[in-house]
This record gives C-alpha cells, sequence and structure tokens, in this order.
C-alpha cells in the first residue's frame, strides 16, 4: 500500500494526483496528509475531497513531522518548480519513493544532488513526464525503435505558443527565474525529454539564442508603461490586444493556471493567500526570454534543431525526425477549440528513403495531455504496465539532462558561447552510466 503525502496543493496535484488515487486507484493508495505554504489552499482541496477532511496539514517546515506522524512510504511533489528540492532531498533522506511534477528541479546544480542523493537513499525519484505517454509520441518511439528511420542523424521540432497559454506563464510566478528557472526549464524541459527519449541519446552541447520579444515592459502592444497593473482591475483592458483576444467587455478575463483550484471570475478577491493568476503580461520586473532557437548536439552524432515561441496564433509543434533509412514527420495542434481556423487530424507521416510515404493514424486513448496522463497514472499507481516493450517512466537521469538542456539554452544565449552539459551537471563523460535512467 503506498502511503502518500502530497507536498503543494496545485490544481494539478488535485486533477493529476488527488482526485484518481481518491476515486480509480484508492485500493493500493492511500493519501495521508497535506502540505502548502497556504492554509487556505489545504482547506479548499478538502472542500472539494470530502473523504480528505480528516488528513492531517502541515506547512512547509513540517516535512519531518509530517512522516513521522503519518509513516508516508510516499511523497508527490507538486509544489511551485523552485521548491521541488527541498521535498525531495528530504524525502530521500527518508528513504521515500518520490513522485515528481516535472521539471524536477531549476538548476542542473539542484539536479545533480538530487543524483547523488538518490544513490545514497533506499527511495527513487520517478519524474511525471507526461508527454511521454501521448498516443503520437508512443509511436513516434515504437517507429524509431523499430529501426525505420534507422540511425537518427537529426532532429528538427519547432513548438508554438499562443497568445492564451503564452501570457499566462507572464502573469504569474513562472516569469520570475528564481521561481520557474525560465521558460526554457519550466516548459522546453517537456520537449527535450521526448527527443531525448525518442532518440535515446544524451545531449552533450547547446547553442542558442533567446529574446524578450512579446512581453514585458517593452512589449510592442503594452497600452502604456504603466506598472503593477492586474487584468481583473485593469482600466486598459480594451487596449490591451492580448485581453481582448480572450475576453470581452462584460465577462472578466479567462485565466489558465495549473496552480490554482479553477478559473475565477472573482479576480479582485483570489481563492489562495497573497496569489493572483492576473498579474499585467507587461510588467516591468519581467525578464525572462518569451522566444529561443537552439542547436543541439547528442552523444551518439544526433542533432537537434530546435525553437520555441510563446506568442502565437495557434498551440502546437512541427517534427521531423531524420535517419539513414527514411524520415518521420507530423503537425499537431494542441489546443482546437482555440484555434480560429480548420484545421486537419494529426497523422505521422513516414517516408522511407527509397520507397512510398506511409501514413499512420494513430489510435487516441481519452483523458488530458493526448490520453497520456491516464496511462501515466496507471503506471505510478498500479505498477508499471507488463506488457510495454520499453522503459517509459522517467527517472532522475532524465529529469537532469533535460533540465541541465534547459538552463544551457538560456546561459548559451546570455554568453553567446556554447554550453557543455555534462559541465553543467559536473558530470565526467565516463560517469553517466552511473545513475538511475
Amino acid at each position: 500500500m503506498k502511503r502518500i503525502v502530497i507536498c503543494g496543493i496545485s490544481n494539478r496535484a488535485m486533477g493529476m494526483f488527488i482526485e484518481p488515487v481518491l476515486t480509480s486507484y484508492y485500493e493500493h493508495n492511500q493519501i495521508v496528509g497535506l502540505l502548502d505554504v497556504d492554509n487556505r489552499r489545504m482547506s479548499l482541496c478538502k472542500e472539494k475531497y470530502p473523504s480528505l477532511m480528516d488528513i492531517p496539514c502541515f506547512n512547509e517546515n513540517q516535512f519531518k513531522q509530517m512522516i513521522q506522524e503519518t509513516q508516508a512510504n510516499t511523497v508527490i511533489v507538486t509544489s511551485r518548480d523552485d521548491t521541488h528540492v527541498n521535498y525531495i532531498l528530504q524525502a530521500l533522506e527518508n528513504d521515500l519513493n518520490v513522485i515528481t511534477e516535472k521539471p524536477m528541479v531549476t538548476t542542473a546544480a539542484d539536479a545533480k544532488t538530487v543524483m547523488e542523493a538518490e544513490q545514497r537513499s533506499l527511495g527513487n525519484v520517478t519524474v511525471a513526464f507526461n508527454y511521454r505517454y501521448n498516443a503520437y509520441h508512443r509511436r513516434i518511439k515504437e517507429i524509431i525503435m523499430d529501426g525505420k528511420v534507422g540511425r537518427v542523424t537529426s532532429v528538427d521540432l519547432n513548438w508554438y505558443i499562443d497568445t492564451y497559454h503564452g501570457a499566462s506563464y507572464f502573469k504569474r510566478w513562472n516569469r520570475v527565474r528564481e521561481h520557474s528557472g525560465g521558460l526554457s526549464v519550466h516548459k522546453s524541459t517537456h520537449h527535450f525529454d521526448l527527443v531525448n527519449w525518442w532518440i535515446d541519446q544524451l545531449p552533450e552541447q547547446v547553442f542558442a539564442y533567446g529574446a524578450l520579444n512579446y512581453f514585458g515592459k517593452d512589449g510592442e502592444l503594452n497600452p502604456s508603461p504603466k506598472n503593477n497593473r492586474f487584468c481583473g482591475t485593469c482600466q486598459e483592458q480594451l487596449d490591451c490586444q492580448y485581453y481582448m483576444r480572450w475576453s470581452n467587455r462584460t465577462n472578466n478575463v479567462r485565466i489558465k493556471d495549473d496552480h490554482i483550484q479553477s478559473t475565477t471570475n472573482s479576480l479582485t478577491k483570489p481563492d489562495y493567500t497573497n496569489y493572483r493568476p492576473d498579474a499585467c503580461i507587461f510588467d516591468h520586473e519581467i525578464e525572462i526570454e518569451d522566444t529561443y532557437v537552439a542547436t543541439v548536439k547528442y552523444d551518439k552524432g544526433s542533432f537537434l534543431s530546435y525553437s520555441i515561441n510563446f506568442s502565437l496564433p495557434y498551440e502546437g509543434y512541427r517534427l521531423a525526425i531524420n535517419g539513414t533509412k527514411g524520415r518521420i514527420e507530423t503537425m499537431e495542434f494542441h489546443e482546437p477549440s482555440r484555434v480560429p481556423f480548420p484545421i486537419p487530424e494529426q497523422t505521422i507521416d513516414y517516408y522511407p528513403l527509397f520507397g512510398s510515404k506511409e501514413v499512420i493514424h494513430v489510435v487516441k486513448g481519452e483523458g488530458t495531455h493526448g490520453g497520456g496522463d491516464p496511462l501515466l497514472q496507471e503506471d505510478l499507481f498500479l505498477g508499471v504496465d507488463p506488457t510495454r516493450s520499453y522503459d517509459i517512466l522517467a527517472g532522475t537521469k532524465a529529469g537532469a539532462y533535460s533540465i541541465a538542456l534547459g538552463e544551457g539554452v538560456w546561459r548559451s544565449s546570455k554568453t553567446n558561447l556554447p554550453i557543455r552539459i555534462n559541465e553543467l551537471l559536473n558530470i565526467k563523460n565516463d560517469q553517466t552510466h552511473t545513475f538511475q535512467t
């Protein structure tokens, strides 16, 4: 029986972990404690899930007490990104297993610390990279494993974030690098992990450019140079194209935030203590980048050409994987309901080096993130699917290399120099095999 404590009562914690444990996996999993910096979050969680009403609650300084009182053996970490490392290390010190939301931590240095702590512990860390479980992403992995593209030589991945989702990162804590690691860590680690996993290679070196093009005080669509505005009370709503694209004069602004319980029409009276998800996207404190391009060299010879942009008319990605025997292409529109024009259904196109194109239609599962979340939940709470022929759950090594690559992108964009990934992780090349995948 997993005796689970939850560190960080975010919306993601409730929807991805708490609810499925209570409704689908309760026979072998039990939530025995809640921890958060805000008592109000824990109260709201109990209101939403009355079966947790008698579960003890703890503040961020009571981790050790929580473990002693609850006799927990599993810690789920869903707090703000920069706090992950503290809970993970404390759990490993107590020989507990950890399930953490991505990114595992926010710096390569912290990632190395977690890997070393895991080696000393009886516990282990699982990083919840749900994108691996998307039906299309699993099929791409299988095509590569089947040898249809041969030895992978290069990958082109261009990621697009629309004006609704993209702006959300600049309305809240993500816009502070100390809290999120910047978007090359908070968001791009999703994508870097996918590529690392698809091609089964480790990134060696990265060169990148980055810029703040859309948001912050110099954003070209900023209605005025004013600071410290909030969408819910702003007097310039009608002059803000980002606001008006997703709102109108009679409805309050729509918000997207994985760290609040629900979108609310009362942004001036937020449910959580000292937390608002509608800070102005043009505030002067914003200095993280909203645009990146990067080139990555891998340890087995592959190259990655990557870009991401956080203010585009639609959301999705374009992918091409080239190899010595063929090529894979696909394009996905993430949020069809937000795309203002007709879009085709996603397929995977396979082009053998010599021969005819093959169009692959993928069987999609139910659930969020392309049906990936329910499959990840099954592996986390029932045990790994014994019928799957390849590894898919991510551990500390996968988490660390995705983070180090994200940090390398940012550092390269600031220094105009190539960055060696193992130097960020303080790992010698012959040590990479010693850490868990």
